[in-house]
């Protein structure tokens, strides 16, 4: 896997090529500009950029008001902290349906060197929940990118979550993303992974050593997870016998969860879901040797949806 990328640099240039094009743009952050690269937009549009220090509360309830004001704030800040203003983004942000994105950096694994209290695993599923909200999670460089360009475009509040570094570069530059959308990246008949995030790209090795067993298998980058692709997801679960949804998210509530309760009403299919077992992270010396210790890797996810398959 080649995972030499970063999406806080592909988030803080983005940034500011949509603050060049957008004058009406105000990036919001809570005092981790040199963690974020926020401070990317800080440097060229020092009277656009606010920090509001440690205070994630003060972060959405000021980026409402901008939104109040007809300016798109971006509001940035570490995934797990964000969580602090749950009632703040629910209550301000989506009863009102204001025009706010938000971006949550350091979600999932990625933040590995400072352990549990650091690591997002259940942001995405308290911002799906929430009514008006739109959530999406892009998986390299390329998708962070176009999605900050197609966030800022959408009408209403956005949610992104996006890792720290260990980025792979899955798609060219010319790609284009929607809202709503997803990315077939591998066509099958067996079974159909569903990933996003950087679970993606683990997802493609695991593809690719299903076929060395003799599986056929689709895989689906479901980078818009709400509203997310049913047309898609429908028509490759239909040819598939086994459903798998890989995240670097608590299964409890995650995108499996989603995925298990839409194909339980239109299309009878074995669903297991995949990521982090109804616990906390943990530090470590690496990124790598998290997935390792959570049982991600490619080889630990194929043995086990081979297991599975044969069952059937």
């Amino acid at each position: 896997m080649n995972l030499n990328y970063s999406y806080r640099e592909s988030l803080g240039k983005a940034l500011v090529k949509i603050g060049e094009k957008k004058k009406e743009v105000v990036v919001v952050d809570s005092d981790v500009s040199k963690s974020t690269y926020t401070k990317y937009f800080a440097e060229k549009f020092p009277n656009r950029f606010v920090s509001v220090g440690i205070s994630e509360q003060d972060l959405i309830g000021f980026s409402a008001g901008l939104a109040l004001g007809g300016k798109i704030p971006i509001a940035v800040a570490f995934s797990m902290f964000l969580m602090r203003a749950w009632e703040q983004i629910r209550n301000t942000i989506a009863r009102d349906k204001l025009n706010v994105k938000i971006i949550g950096t350091h979600s999932g694994l990625s933040d590995f060197l400072d352990g549990s209290s650091h690591q997002a695993l259940e942001d995405i599923s308290l911002i799906r929940i929430l009514p008006n909200f739109t959530v999406v999670a892009p998986s390299d460089i390329v998708s962070t990118e176009k999605l900050v360009y197609e966030m800022v475009d959408h009408i209403g509040p956005v949610y992104m979550r996006i890792g720290r570094d260990n980025s792979p570069k899955i798609y060219d530059d010319q790609e284009e993303f929607k809202i709503g959308k997803s990315k077939t990246l591998i066509e099958g008949d067996d079974i159909l992974i569903i990933s996003y995030g950087p679970m993606v790209e683990i997802s493609r090795e695991v593809v690719n050593l299903l076929r060395k067993k003799g599986f056929s298998s689709s895989l689906i980058d479901l980078y818009s997870i709400k509203p997310f692709d049913e047309q898609n997801v429908i028509k490759l679960a239909y040819k598939s016998n086994l459903i798998a949804i890989i995240e670097e998210h608590n299964v409890n509530g995650g995108v499996g969860d989603m995925i298990s309760s839409f194909l339980s009403s239109r299309l009878p299919r074995k669903v297991v879901k995949i990521g982090i077992e109804d616990s906390f992270g943990t530090s470590a010396r690496n990124y790598l040797e998290l997935i390792e210790f959570f049982k991600l890797t490619p080889k630990n996810i194929e043995e086990r949806l081979k297991v599975i398959y044969d069952e059937l």
